[in-house]
């Protein structure tokens, strides 16, 4: 039963076309309230989804918008199977509920409203370990089991959250960067306890294979070690990163959003960091 829901998810009624090109491509430096950030596999593009529509980033720089309307891109995220899902706002106005594709530049679906919807998900994430399980932030966490066509508030979350990252372990493991510290929880969003407080956490990242960073303003990169502690990666002090993602084909390889919609790209874990194009 759950793999026919999951395969019928993706026969529901177009929202949006993303296979043609709808305006000229434009360098990456000029967008701007960029809202999250994915690595395809197989790809050598980087994926933004801004205020103003969804965009694919070559090498050279250059970005085009791949979705069908300049709609506002929120919460956007991938699974290990290359679905990718959003939130956020249509062009005409209101809440998108959750859209979802089964890869870049294919077809955008109406999956849900959500709970207590049209849900505007801020921070949504699929867990690695299976990718129909999502969650997602709305008048608490919201919980999916079916690859986002229903929904379930698993609890009211820790406060202040700002963003959300399954764990690779268990699809019921999953962390919550707070404006007091990265939280945890072990029973799918319903209970949570601290991992590490005392400083605010504006991004959380998980890899395939289990990897985790976090970013702290004023100290920069963090990972989560063996004995489940946050310890130094990458020092980066005069800025905010609000959006990560891991390269699926390489985990050494990361893509981070700053505060100031610059695109940064590391090649060793984290450690340091360069523009992504030049």
């Amino acid at each position: 039963m759950k793999s026919e829901l999951t395969a019928a998810l993706w026969l529901l009624p177009i929202l949006a076309a993303g296979a043609t090109e709808h305006t000229a491509p434009l360098p990456a430096g000029e967008l701007s309230h960029i809202h999250g950030v994915v690595l395809p596999a197989g790809s050598d593009d980087v994926l933004l989804a801004t205020h103003f529509g969804l965009y694919a980033v070559n090498r050279t720089g250059m970005a085009t918008m791949i979705s069908a309307a300049a709609d506002d891109f929120m919460g956007f995220t991938s699974g290990t199977d290359g679905r990718l899902y959003a939130s956020g706002h249509p062009g005409s106005g209101g809440n998108t509920g959750v859209i979802g594709t089964s890869g870049a530049g294919a077809e955008w679906s109406h999956l849900s409203d959500g709970v207590g919807g049209p849900v505007d998900f801020h921070a949504m994430t699929v867990s690695p370990a299976d990718p129909d399980t999502l969650y997602g932030s709305y008048g608490g966490v919201q919980v999916s089991r079916d690859g986002g066509r229903t929904w379930a508030l698993a609890g009211s979350g820790p406060s202040e959250l700002i963003d959300l990252a399954a764990a690779a372990d268990e699809p019921g493991h999953v962390y919550a960067a707070t404006t007091t510290g990265l939280h945890q929880s072990v029973d799918f969003g319903k209970t949570w306890s601290p991992v590490a407080e005392g400083a605010p956490v504006t991004a959380v990242e998980v890899a395939s294979d289990g990897g985790l960073h976090a970013f702290v303003p004023g100290t920069g990169f963090l990972a989560l070690n063996d004995t489940s502690e946050l310890v130094p990666v990458g020092e980066m002090k005069n800025t905010v990163v609000l959006h990560m993602a891991f390269d699926p084909d390489d985990q050494e390889h990361l893509v981070a959003v700053t505060a100031e919609s610059q695109v940064i790209s590391s090649m060793d874990g984290g450690r340091s960091w360069s523009s992504f194009a030049p």
